[in-house]
């Protein structure tokens, strides 16, 4: 039964690639693919879900916008007088908890200056974490990586598993001493999902009936209660709770700035808004430094040993580092990639898994591809893949054991009924099939030519013909590694000729951009929000504030 399932969405989807490939121009329908992941997040039989899952990614992947370098994991470096910091696979990092021998003050780099602080707007990881700092949600994660009540303390689920119902916590508060009720929490989800708001991730309540205008999220009268009802049955519901977009903001406080229906984050772009967290941003210096203090309404509060987190707000990793060797910051999750060998013995120097992928994205409405077909677009940027050396990328600039990418979905993630996603099975084997991804891992220069000659360009021996030049610009934020990562690729293409410049900016002005489609090609990164491979393929549909590719646009 699975193997003639899989064998129909195929011939589904050899239909819908051939329907693309026959438009004019070089962007294939996104149509397809749209209705796939709805149909994804509508499925209740599992073993269907996880198909039509791996028929989505093939969609994504033979257009060739995906260029998967390698698998994430992650790197920091923490003082011995600090403890109880912990991360998990999402790249979460949580300091509610920790101590510092002799201080009440974590002094701390996580990037530079934050693109958004409401946690309904936020799609970085460092945003991710400061938003963990000082809002909270139903759920939340352990230092075990297990999910536990926050919030709430605990959910009722109808028998099909259409109905949650949240019970609060008593005698919740917001830092300004006013009651946190689950009204809170109907307002907070309403407004993260609305059109009017345009989050970035207001897809992903789009499993909740009502979405986007009318969520059927609704808090008891006395606020005691959350009821959610689902289009179908979620099996991750529970870390949807503990992503910061679900977390409560105060409505009076986001209401309070003017125009605050034009510009929804504006009430948290300087200190002193009104939180529900461990702490609160009390000092904020922009492009410098932010000073989070502890919430004395906090529910938790007993057990929040310190009383300050300063942040120190910087992209330079030479700047960083100099300042961890002064003592001037006790925790840092990056380091000149020039130093990674010399600390790696270090007991200071700390690698830790993360569910994610690092991979460079394309712009489908790039001017680079104009005059192209569907199919000689795609191959372009295929080629494109196959003259990248991953390894030597990973053993020069990585350096901490990174494994090779031939998939967008990395390895290790769930197929969301007790098995592997990323793995041939009787139900479905990777094009690749020795390799469980989409091609090789090897540089493939004859290849790339090849693909590159049926994209129409011309070649003399192994360069490029002047007739038929091939030039673009990648962007990137200013971070040594992943500039090195940038000129790895540059020299990889120079090989056939192809001419790569590299522009640099600061991290929100990258983050905006490339949001926007004001770029060529784009290094990126995604690390899973959640262990289910929806969570990486809804955000390429056309409606969401995630798709930097531009898909369907």
């Amino acid at each position: 039964m699975k193997k003639l399932l899989a064998a129909l969405l195929a011939m589904m989807m050899l239909v819908s690639c051939v329907a693309a490939m026959a438009d004019e121009g070089s962007e294939p329908d996104w149509s397809e693919y749209d209705r796939l992941i709805a149909e994804v997040k509508a499925e209740t039989d599992f073993a269907a879900r996880e198909a039509k899952m791996h028929q989505a990614e093939d969609i994504l992947m033979d257009t060739g916008c995906i260029v998967p370098i390698y698998y994430y994991n992650d790197l920091y470096m923490q003082k011995p007088t600090v403890d109880g910091v912990y991360a998990n696979l999402f790249g979460f990092k949580y300091f509610q908890y920790a101590t510092v021998e002799g201080s009440d003050t974590l002094r701390l780099n996580l990037a530079s200056e934050p693109d958004h602080l409401d946690p309904a707007l936020n799609s970085s990881v460092d945003g991710a974490c400061l938003a963990i700092a000082s809002f909270g949600g139903l759920y939340t994660y352990d230092a075990e990586g297990n999910l536990k009540p926050d919030f709430a303390t605990g959910y009722e689920m109808s028998e099909d598993g259409l109905t949650y119902t949240f019970t609060m916590r008593d005698g919740l508060k917001w830092s300004d001493g006013s009651d946190l009720t689950a009204k809170d929490f109907e307002y907070s989800w309403k407004r993260a999902a609305s059109t009017q708001t345009a989050a970035d991730y207001s897809y992903m309540f789009n499993g909740i009936k009502g979405y986007p205008d009318d969520l059927a999220v609704a808090a008891s009268e006395d606020g005691k209660t959350l009821t959610v009802e689902l289009e179908a049955p979620c099996a991750y519901m529970l870390d949807l709770m503990a992503f910061p977009a679900f977390y409560a903001v105060n409505q009076a406080c986001a209401e309070s700035v003017e125009g605050w229906q034009e510009n929804p984050g504006a009430w948290a772009n300087e200190a002193g808004f009104v939180v529900c967290g461990p702490y609160m941003l009390t000092e904020w210096t922009h492009n410098e430094s932010m000073v989070y203090t502890k919430n004395p309404n906090y529910y938790d509060a007993d057990n929040v040993k310190l009383e300050k987190l300063v942040f120190m707000l910087s992209a330079d990793d030479t700047a960083i580092y100099a300042a961890y060797q002064a003592g001037d910051v006790d925790f840092i999750d990056s380091v000149p990639t020039d130093e990674i060998q010399n600390l790696k013995d270090s007991p200071e120097f700390h690698i830790i898994d993360n569910l994610g992928t690092y991979y460079v994205s394309f712009n489908i409405k790039s001017h680079l591809f104009d005059g192209k077909t569907v199919e000689q677009a795609a191959a372009m940027r295929k080629a494109i893949s196959k003259l990248i050396d991953r390894e030597y990328i990973i053993d020069t600039v990585g350096q901490c054991e990174q494994k090779r990418a031939n998939a967008f979905i990395p390895e290790g993630m769930a197929d969301g009924q007790g098995g592997v996603f990323k793995e041939n099975d009787d139900a479905y084997t990777y094009p690749e099939e020795e390799t469980a991804g989409y091609f090789g891992y090897d540089v493939d220069v004859e290849g790339a030519i090849e693909l590159l000659k049926e994209a129409g360009y011309e070649f003399d021996g192994e360069m490029l013909s002047a007739n038929t030049p091939i030039s673009f610009e990648y962007l990137t934020n200013e971070s040594s590694g992943h500039v090195a990562i940038a000129e790895c690729i540059q020299q990889d293409l120079a090989a056939v000729g192809i001419t790569m410049t590299i522009r640099t900016c600061d991290w929100n002005v990258f983050l905006d951009d490339r949001k926007a489609g004001n770029f060529d090609v784009a290094r990126n990164g995604w690390i899973a929000d959640f262990n289910d491979p929806i969570n990486m393929l809804e955000m390429w549909t056309t409606d969401s504030g995630n798709n930097d590719c531009q898909f369907g646009r």
